[in-house]
């Protein structure tokens, strides 16, 4: 069941990463910008794990590499669509210049290193 479970998560974390790619081509970032509403669900570590593994395995089955706000947006879309209070943040360093997006949920990173988020400066919450 739990194998069933997450090949169908797979399956959702694959159709709305191609859902990004014809939102971006269609109306540009401000369309893609636009995430679910946040439900107030308390944050489920076992779950919010799943869902960010369920996303690995489709970017690793995507056919072209999926860039970090890419990654960001679709991870943090189906984690609001579980409920979770998920935020995108993209930090940027000016010198020598260099930017990354990645999730937070309730105050910590869930899908990359904690790391980015310590040394580079949030520019944008969304």
């Amino acid at each position: 069941m739990n194998g069933v479970r997450m090949l169908f998560a797979i399956g959702v974390a694959l159709y709305e990463l191609l859902r990004y790619e014809v939102l971006l081509a269609l109306g540009g970032f401000a369309r893609v910008r636009r995430l679910p509403a946040v439900a107030r669900r308390q944050a489920n570590d076992a779950e919010c794990q799943f869902i960010c593994d369920a996303f690995n395995w489709a970017a690793a089955f995507y056919w072209k590499p999926v860039l970090c706000l890419q990654s960001a947006i679709v991870t943090a879309c189906m984690l609001r669509r579980a409920g979770f209070r998920a935020e995108v943040v993209i930090g940027c360093r000016p010198e020598p210049f260099f930017s990354h997006a990645w999730v937070e949920l309730e105050g910590r990173v869930v899908n990359d290193s904690e790391g980015y988020r310590q040394q580079l400066p949030a520019m944008a919450r969304l």
